[in-house]
């Protein structure tokens, strides 16, 4: 019996082998959310392009605060005011750029006026309610980083520096395989004896949608040589990647492992995890494939940490890895196991922190696990875990998306 695989080595493995297949494309900026850069964004301007306004009030200089000082203009924002006279003051409103002469600015709850004159409450110092040129960004500064998964913010961010359209990786192409006479699709009528309803492909495609990625439908693959090969090649045709469910293991059935070897090469590891242990890697025609175990919970388990970073180092992402936090166990594990378990648990906020409660089936099979729970419980092999333990955890909203 061949020696379990740490998931850190596979992973080692699996992100060595990936380098970004997508080409780029330039796309209007308002419809860039998710899409990931494709190259560094430079300023080539501040932001601000000029010292300005933090607040309403009146611009003067910080020396002359103490004094009893004639307001001479008002300037709005999107105006130019002109040279502040010594001994004087503008009336100023936010974002509006400091006349020059102007080193500080009154907040006008602190200011009063009368006949014109302004008159400021305390002493102010230079900089004071000022927002400097080039405070956020100032020209020449990479303000975002190619492989970056582009947010709203981001998206703002761009637009300040004046940017209405940016260079994105084109969405990964990701081909899904289910594989088994066993499977029926929904809505295809009730499922015979020995049947049951294929949840994979739909886990998968929101999988992968969550990504920004693109699913290639390559449907169910029935427990046959031919069909497989044709299915495999089809599917290494169409898309960046191919991923299957079942079929990797080592029964009479099982022809995915016999037919990727034949149309290209397989690594066909068991790993040191739970759920989860079947996982094959290498690539059908030149095209990148990783074949997933077929129990549900073992299927969205393996995506999330071997596929997903997988995909997202294709697609070009370059960007750290999902936090782990910290939670008090609300559950016992007793007995230490051989692998590293991820058992399904829900976050709650207690007096004392996070608490993670864990669903009370955690067999591989069962999706429910998954479908009620918000994080992964990560049990390291060996370990056995009281109630009010600390254990790490992985939140699945950062897993998903």
């Amino acid at each position: 019996m061949s020696a379990l695989l740490p998931l850190e080595q596979a992973l080692q493995r699996v992100l060595a082998a990936a380098s970004p297949a997508a080409a780029s494309e330039e796309v209007p900026l308002l419809q860039a959310r998710g899409r990931v850069l494709a190259q560094d964004l430079v300023s080539t301007l501040d932001v601000p392009a000029a010292d300005n306004s933090a607040m309403d009030g009146y611009a003067l200089r910080a020396a002359e605060s103490g004094q009893a000082l004639p307001i001479t203009q008002r300037i709005a924002a999107g105006s130019v005011g002109t040279a502040l006279a010594p001994g004087s003051a503008a009336r100023i409103f936010t974002g509006a750029d400091l006349p020059p002469g102007a080193d500080a600015v009154a907040m006008q709850e602190n200011c009063s006026e009368q006949d014109g004159v302004l008159r400021v409450q305390g002493a102010l110092a230079p900089g004071d309610n000022v927002r400097p040129r080039g405070q956020d960004i100032q020209r020449g500064d990479r303000v975002l980083r190619a492989g970056r998964v582009l947010r709203p913010q981001d998206m703002g961010l761009a637009a300040s520096i004046g940017l209405a359209s940016v260079a994105v990786y084109r969405p990964l192409r990701v081909a899904v395989l289910s594989t088994g006479d066993e499977l029926l699709e929904p809505g295809a009528g009730e499922p015979a004896a020995g049947q049951l309803y294929n949840s994979n492909r739909y886990t998968l495609a929101g999988l992968l949608d969550g990504l920004g990625m693109h699913c290639v439908d390559g449907g169910i693959v029935p427990d046959d040589p031919q069909a497989t090969a044709g299915a495999l090649r089809t599917a290494a045709e169409a898309a960046d990647c191919v991923i299957t469910t079942g079929g990797v293991s080592v029964g009479e059935e099982d022809h995915v492992k016999a037919q990727v070897q034949r149309l290209g090469r397989l690594d066909l590891w068991k790993l040191a995890i739970k759920p989860g242990k079947p996982l094959a890697f290498g690539e059908v025609l030149g095209t990148p494939f990783l074949g997933l175990p077929g129990n549900p919970s073992s299927v969205f388990v393996t995506f999330c940490l071997v596929a997903r970073p997988f995909l997202l180092k294709l697609q070009g992402v370059d960007e750290p890895a999902a936090p782990r936090l910290t939670a008090r166990a609300g559950f016992a594990v007793r007995r230490a196991g051989g692998r590293q378990d991820y058992q399904r648990v829900t976050l709650e906020a207690g007096p004392e922190g996070l608490l993670a409660q864990r669903f009370p089936n955690q067999s591989s099979g069962v999706l429910s696990s998954v479908s009620h729970s918000n994080a992964l419980a990560v049990i390291p092999p060996g370990t056995t875990v009281a109630p009010g333990d600390t254990v790490e955890v992985l939140l699945l909203d950062l897993l998903t998306g």
